[in-house]
């Protein structure tokens, strides 16, 4: 279990308080969807609309990279 888990609605790192998913979450998340980055990806989605709904004043450009643009 990561302390890097997303603090909401601020969508802060609960673990280092870098805007989440941090670096060392972004690496937890890719070791453990190795064999599943499909998976990995319908999860950050999921993540993304969630922010978004909380985060209305982030532009959406911004959000799509941080929640997804690492994703590879």
């Amino acid at each position: 279990m990561s302390t890097h888990g997303p603090v909401v609605p601020i969508w802060s790192c609960g673990g280092c308080g870098a805007p989440w998913p941090c670096a060392t979450r972004r690496r937890e998340l890719q070791a453990e969807f190795v064999d599943a980055p499909m998976s990995l990806a319908l999860y950050m989605g999921s993540q993304f609309v969630r922010a978004a709904e909380d985060l209305t004043w982030a532009p959406a450009g911004t959000l799509h990279r941080r929640f997804l643009g690492w994703l590879r």
